[in-house]
């Protein structure tokens, strides 16, 4: 039926015509020929059914699909039909054929249009009828929100014939709404007591249905009406809405980063693009979790050339597959498996590729594992950082990004104090390279190999206990794309020897994840899922800090964006400082340990610093500037 639909309709409007040209012959006969005037029925009806039926085709009337029809349709429709009769009209008097008069065709036009009007609301309603399913075989379902998207969610719902659901409430935080109802479905409130009248009514599905709220506002709804007994669905953003789309389509699984409560950063795209279009661009690490976020976004500004190097071979075989499949030859895509620490490889690449922008993401970024391991951390993220800064200069690269952490700031592990020399190598490069060098610092990213969300999820799907190391440890946390999307806004910002740091607004508890995460999951925290402390982890701090001192930031175009002023090291200090850290690179981890604190001054052992958390470390005046050598 759906092949001749729209012949049927064209054909139902044709009878539907002929039944209001019934009501010019009625008027003929019983009204006075003053008000009917004359008119040739051979002529007339032919040219003003012609026009009819052209304005039909032209408005595209027999496109819409009525089931869902709106005001627009309708107003479409009228339309269509007053500019046919106006066509006829004006063709007639122009052709000074024999015309009914004025005060017929306005009858006619009104009766013809009724009758178009009143066939397809009687479809509408008569469709949703029969495609509403019984209260008793369909899952009753709450919706959050009595808005447009609330109203759209509710009708598509009944006219859905695969739909499993029966509305039985709204519940909104507007009091004009309170009391009323929406299409025959009562709205309630505030949503704040809305839990304890959803258990009541013996509800289990909740559709949280505000496509506009902010991060916290929808942070808070979620925590008001989670319980272990309601599975909770929700929409996305407004700007995430697929336009024409059926929007109960469109529901998806709460996430844990519904549940962190900051809004996401705005970024410059059009500064992006033009860091990234036309260029070629090169990415270390481009396999990791940022990595690849990383080469997903730069894909879709239309990069000259995209160089991928990793010395993960399946990692990078993964996104460089992803993004063939994505973009075939539209993206001109290179992989490398290389190790940074290869100085000679780095350069080779660097003189194959010429990149004139590089995302430096690779490095070993696992704290307990690099506390046993504290050479691995210094060959590939201090050295390897090195290799890459003199093969940047030499080659002429324009923009040099290097992505660090929060572990950074006052390290308390091996992970930490490599990162911090990879920032102070980075800055040492400023005023003495044509290279604009620059770094983002930024806390911990979720889902990224090695969080604790998938490890928290493992151990939820094997029934607990979820562990975490300390119930008082609190993080800063990001989504991957956030991450990834930080870094290109930095990038197209630098200048010169900038630590670019991010307002990731309030640190949350990692106990608190933990319990959000297993409510999330259809469980009770401490009843189904245990939650317990296993102890700090080796180099492994209470909490992480973004700023070193928090004096000398300055604001940047964008409001969640800073830029951290730190010492640099002169191109004698920094050469000193990697001597003594290549000779202990070849005795004891114990040595490694004490040659990072000389070489890191903000380097504190965990103890310290757990046991002091208001202490701060002052940094000495800022000294002049100088080049890694």
């Amino acid at each position: 039926m759906n092949r001749f639909r729209k012949p049927l309709l064209f054909l139902s409007d044709s009878a539907l015509f002929l039944c209001a040209v019934g009501f010019y012959l009625i008027a003929v006969r019983y009204m006075p020929y003053t008000i009917v005037g004359g008119g040739n029925l051979t002529m007339d009806l032919p040219l003003l059914y012609g026009c009819i039926a052209l304005s039909q085709l032209l408005f595209k009337t027999y496109d819409s699909l009525w089931r869902y029809a709106e005001s627009k349709e309708y107003l479409t429709l009228i339309a269509a039909a007053l500019v046919g009769f106006g066509l006829y009209e004006f063709l007639a008097r122009m052709l000074r054929w024999s015309t009914m008069s004025f005060v017929l065709l306005s009858a006619i036009a009104a009766v013809w249009v009724l009758e178009m009007l009143s066939v397809r609301f009687l479809y509408r309603v008569n469709r949703s009828r029969g495609f509403r399913r019984k209260e008793d075989g369909a899952v009753p379902v709450v919706i959050i929100g009595a808005g447009g998207a609330g109203e759209r969610l509710l009708d598509e719902l009944r006219s859905n014939p695969n739909s499993r659901y029966a509305v039985q409430s709204f519940f909104d935080d507007d009091p004009g709404k309170r009391g009323k109802q929406l299409h025959g479905v009562p709205i309630r409130g505030p949503i704040s007591a809305a839990l304890p009248r959803i258990k009541a009514m013996g509800v289990h599905e909740v559709i949280v249905a505000i496509p506009s709220l902010s991060e916290v506002q929808r942070k808070n709804i979620l925590e008001q009406v989670s319980d272990k007994s309601v599975h909770i669905s929700i929409l996305p953003d407004t700007l995430d809405l697929i336009s024409g789309k059926p929007i109960r389509t469109q529901l998806r699984e709460v996430r844990i980063e519904d549940l962190l409560g900051r809004d996401v950063v705005d970024l410059d795209n059009a500064a992006i693009n033009t860091l990234i279009a036309g260029k070629t661009v090169l990415v270390t690490g481009g396999g990791g979790s940022i990595g690849s976020e990383l080469c997903r976004q730069i894909a879709k500004r239309d990069p000259k050339q995209l160089v991928i190097v990793d010395i993960y071979e399946n990692n990078a075989y993964d996104i460089q597959q992803e993004l063939k499949f994505r973009y075939g030859s539209r993206l001109d895509l290179r992989v490398e498996i290389a190790s940074i620490r290869d100085a000679e490889r780095m350069d080779q690449l660097f003189r194959t590729y010429r990149p004139e922008v590089v995302f430096h993401a690779a490095a070993h970024k696992h704290v307990p594992l690099m506390e046993t391991s504290p050479q691995e951390a210094i060959r590939n993220n201090v050295f390897g950082t090195l290799n890459l800064v003199r093969a940047a200069d030499a080659h002429g690269v324009k923009k040099f990004i290097q992505i660090s952490t929060d572990k950074a700031v006052n390290p308390t592990s091996v992970m930490g104090a490599s990162k911090r020399l990879c920032e102070m190598i980075v800055q040492s490069m400023a005023m003495c390279s044509e290279t604009t060098f620059a770094a983002v610092r930024f806390g911990n990213v979720l889902g990224s190999n090695g969080s604790v969300i998938p490890l928290f999820k493992r151990q939820i799907e094997n029934g607990g206990p979820v562990t975490i190391t300390d119930k008082r440890i609190i993080r800063y946390f990001m989504t991957i794309p956030e991450a990834a999307q930080l870094v290109l806004e930095a990038g197209s910002m630098a200048k010169q020897n900038e630590l670019f740091v991010l307002d990731m607004g309030q640190p949350v508890k990692i106990l608190d994840l933990a319990e959000n995460l297993v409510r999330l999951s259809g469980y009770e925290p401490y009843r189904d899922i245990d939650i317990i402390e296993t102890g700090l982890r080796p180099g492994e701090k209470l909490y992480e800090e973004l700023l070193i001192a928090s004096r000398d930031i300055e604001k940047t175009e964008n409001e969640k964006i800073f830029v951290e002023h730190q010492p640099v090291v002169t191109p004698e200090e920094l050469a000193e400082k990697l001597e003594i850290l290549r000779a202990a690179l070849e005795k004891d981890p114990s040595v490694i340990r004490s040659a990072l604190h000389r070489v890191v001054p903000t380097f504190r052992e965990p103890e310290e610093l757990n046991n002091a958390q208001g202490e701060r470390v002052e940094i000495p005046p800022q000294q002049s500037v100088g080049c890694a050598q």
